[in-house]
Protein backbone atom coordinates (compact mmCIF):
# COMPACT_ATOMS: atom_id res chain seq x y z
CA UNK A 1 0.00 0.00 0.00
CA UNK A 2 2.89 2.74 0.52
CA UNK A 3 4.47 1.63 -2.30
CA UNK A 4 0.95 2.95 -4.72
CA UNK A 5 0.77 6.31 -2.41
CA UNK A 6 4.27 6.71 -3.55
CA UNK A 7 3.48 6.01 -7.13
CA UNK A 8 0.22 8.01 -7.25
CA UNK A 9 2.49 11.14 -5.26
CA UNK A 10 5.46 10.72 -8.17
CA UNK A 11 2.41 10.90 -10.46
CA UNK A 12 0.98 14.27 -8.98
CA UNK A 13 4.69 15.71 -9.07
CA UNK A 14 5.19 14.85 -13.01
CA UNK A 15 1.62 16.39 -13.32
CA UNK A 16 2.02 19.32 -11.66
CA UNK A 17 5.54 20.19 -12.89
CA UNK A 18 3.83 19.71 -16.60
CA UNK A 19 1.33 22.28 -15.58
CA UNK A 20 3.44 24.88 -14.26
CA UNK A 21 5.89 24.39 -17.18
CA UNK A 22 3.95 26.40 -19.52
CA UNK A 23 1.57 29.00 -18.49
CA UNK A 24 -2.19 29.36 -18.37
CA UNK A 25 -3.88 30.41 -21.78
CA UNK A 26 -0.37 29.66 -23.56
CA UNK A 27 -0.54 29.07 -27.40
CA UNK A 28 -0.27 25.43 -27.55
CA UNK A 29 3.56 24.72 -29.15
CA UNK A 30 3.49 23.49 -32.53
CA UNK A 31 6.51 22.42 -35.23
CA UNK A 32 7.02 25.54 -37.66
CA UNK A 33 5.69 24.35 -41.46
CA UNK A 34 8.19 23.11 -43.82
CA UNK A 35 9.28 25.93 -46.34
CA UNK A 36 8.33 25.72 -49.94
CA UNK A 37 9.81 24.61 -52.53
CA UNK A 38 11.38 27.91 -54.18
CA UNK A 39 10.88 26.50 -57.38
CA UNK A 40 6.99 26.06 -55.67
CA UNK A 41 6.71 29.42 -54.15
CA UNK A 42 7.85 31.05 -57.76
CA UNK A 43 4.81 29.38 -59.66
CA UNK A 44 2.60 30.42 -56.73
CA UNK A 45 3.57 34.30 -57.15
CA UNK A 46 3.69 33.96 -60.90
CA UNK A 47 -0.27 32.18 -60.72
CA UNK A 48 -1.29 35.28 -58.82
CA UNK A 49 -0.42 37.43 -61.21
CA UNK A 50 -3.67 36.38 -63.38
CA UNK A 51 -5.87 37.24 -60.65
CA UNK A 52 -9.00 38.21 -61.95
CA UNK A 53 -8.49 37.52 -65.95
CA UNK A 54 -11.99 35.97 -67.30
CA UNK A 55 -13.22 32.66 -67.95
CA UNK A 56 -12.97 31.06 -71.28
CA UNK A 57 -13.85 27.98 -72.66
CA UNK A 58 -11.20 26.17 -74.10
CA UNK A 59 -9.03 29.51 -72.91
CA UNK A 60 -5.01 28.75 -72.74
CA UNK A 61 -3.51 32.70 -72.47
CA UNK A 62 -4.23 35.57 -70.39
CA UNK A 63 -7.23 37.11 -72.50
CA UNK A 64 -9.35 34.00 -71.07
CA UNK A 65 -8.38 30.63 -69.62
CA UNK A 66 -9.92 27.40 -68.50
CA UNK A 67 -8.94 25.75 -65.76
CA UNK A 68 -6.66 23.28 -67.12
CA UNK A 69 -5.75 26.40 -69.79
CA UNK A 70 -4.53 28.14 -67.02
CA UNK A 71 -2.63 25.24 -64.96
CA UNK A 72 -0.81 24.64 -68.10
CA UNK A 73 -0.17 28.14 -69.06
CA UNK A 74 1.66 28.87 -65.53
CA UNK A 75 3.54 25.81 -65.35
CA UNK A 76 4.67 25.94 -69.07
CA UNK A 77 6.20 29.10 -67.97
CA UNK A 78 8.12 27.58 -65.55
CA UNK A 79 8.81 24.52 -68.69
CA UNK A 80 6.78 21.97 -67.75
CA UNK A 81 4.80 20.62 -70.44
CA UNK A 82 1.54 19.05 -69.22
CA UNK A 83 -1.34 17.28 -70.67
CA UNK A 84 -4.16 19.92 -71.85
CA UNK A 85 -7.12 18.44 -70.25
CA UNK A 86 -8.42 18.24 -66.15
CA UNK A 87 -8.95 14.76 -66.04
CA UNK A 88 -5.29 14.19 -67.83
CA UNK A 89 -3.96 15.93 -65.52
CA UNK A 90 -5.42 14.16 -62.61
CA UNK A 91 -2.98 11.04 -64.17
CA UNK A 92 0.43 13.23 -63.17
CA UNK A 93 2.21 13.02 -59.94
CA UNK A 94 1.76 10.63 -56.85
CA UNK A 95 -2.07 10.88 -55.11
CA UNK A 96 -1.78 12.72 -51.62
CA UNK A 97 -4.04 12.54 -48.93
CA UNK A 98 -6.27 15.59 -48.36
CA UNK A 99 -4.49 15.80 -44.50
CA UNK A 100 -0.85 16.05 -46.60
CA UNK A 101 -1.62 18.53 -48.96
CA UNK A 102 0.69 21.21 -49.22
CA UNK A 103 1.22 24.37 -51.44
CA UNK A 104 1.95 23.25 -55.26
CA UNK A 105 -0.46 20.61 -55.52
CA UNK A 106 -2.70 20.35 -57.36
CA UNK A 107 -6.69 19.39 -56.60
CA UNK A 108 -9.36 17.89 -58.49
CA UNK A 109 -12.70 18.03 -58.46
CA UNK A 110 -15.59 16.63 -60.25
CA UNK A 111 -17.30 19.50 -62.67
CA UNK A 112 -20.88 21.46 -62.17
CA UNK A 113 -22.82 17.92 -62.20
CA UNK A 114 -21.81 16.70 -58.73
CA UNK A 115 -23.25 13.21 -59.39
CA UNK A 116 -20.61 12.71 -62.25
CA UNK A 117 -17.52 10.46 -60.65
CA UNK A 118 -14.95 11.82 -63.59
CA UNK A 119 -12.65 14.82 -63.19
CA UNK A 120 -13.69 18.01 -64.32
CA UNK A 121 -11.86 21.09 -62.80
CA UNK A 122 -8.39 21.48 -61.24
CA UNK A 123 -6.54 23.54 -59.21
CA UNK A 124 -3.55 24.37 -57.86
CA UNK A 125 -2.49 24.94 -54.16
CA UNK A 126 -1.19 28.14 -52.49
CA UNK A 127 -1.56 28.39 -49.10
CA UNK A 128 -2.50 25.63 -45.86
CA UNK A 129 -2.93 26.83 -43.01
CA UNK A 130 -4.86 24.25 -40.01
CA UNK A 131 -8.29 25.80 -40.77
CA UNK A 132 -7.98 27.00 -44.65
CA UNK A 133 -6.60 24.96 -47.67
CA UNK A 134 -6.22 28.18 -50.48
CA UNK A 135 -6.16 26.95 -54.70
CA UNK A 136 -6.14 29.42 -57.45
CA UNK A 137 -8.04 28.49 -60.60
CA UNK A 138 -9.88 29.77 -63.24
CA UNK A 139 -13.51 29.45 -62.89
CA UNK A 140 -16.72 31.13 -63.96
CA UNK A 141 -15.97 34.68 -62.74
CA UNK A 142 -12.40 34.43 -63.56
CA UNK A 143 -8.94 33.60 -62.19
CA UNK A 144 -9.47 33.38 -58.22
CA UNK A 145 -8.34 31.94 -54.81
CA UNK A 146 -10.79 30.09 -53.03
CA UNK A 147 -11.05 28.47 -49.56
CA UNK A 148 -11.27 24.76 -50.10
CA UNK A 149 -12.62 24.19 -46.19
CA UNK A 150 -15.13 26.82 -46.22
CA UNK A 151 -16.76 25.96 -49.64
CA UNK A 152 -19.85 23.61 -50.44
CA UNK A 153 -19.52 23.57 -53.64
CA UNK A 154 -15.78 22.47 -53.74
CA UNK A 155 -16.04 20.15 -50.51
CA UNK A 156 -19.04 18.05 -52.42
CA UNK A 157 -17.08 18.00 -55.64
CA UNK A 158 -13.54 17.38 -54.19
CA UNK A 159 -11.88 14.14 -56.02
CA UNK A 160 -8.05 13.95 -55.43
CA UNK A 161 -4.89 15.36 -54.62
CA UNK A 162 -1.72 14.74 -56.84
CA UNK A 163 1.78 15.90 -55.90
CA UNK A 164 4.22 16.82 -59.22
CA UNK A 165 7.80 16.50 -58.92
CA UNK A 166 9.37 19.73 -59.30
CA UNK A 167 12.20 17.98 -59.91
CA UNK A 168 14.22 19.58 -56.88
CA UNK A 169 14.60 17.81 -53.46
Amino acid sequence: MKIKGIFFFFLFLVFAQGLLAQPPNAPEQTQAPLPNDPQVDAIIDYAKRFLGVPYRYGGTTPSGFDCSGFINYIFGNFGFDLVRTSYGLAELGTTVKLSEIRPGDLMFFKGSNVNSTSVGHVALVVEVTPTAIKFIHSANTGVRIDNFNTSQYYIQRYLKTKRLDYGTP
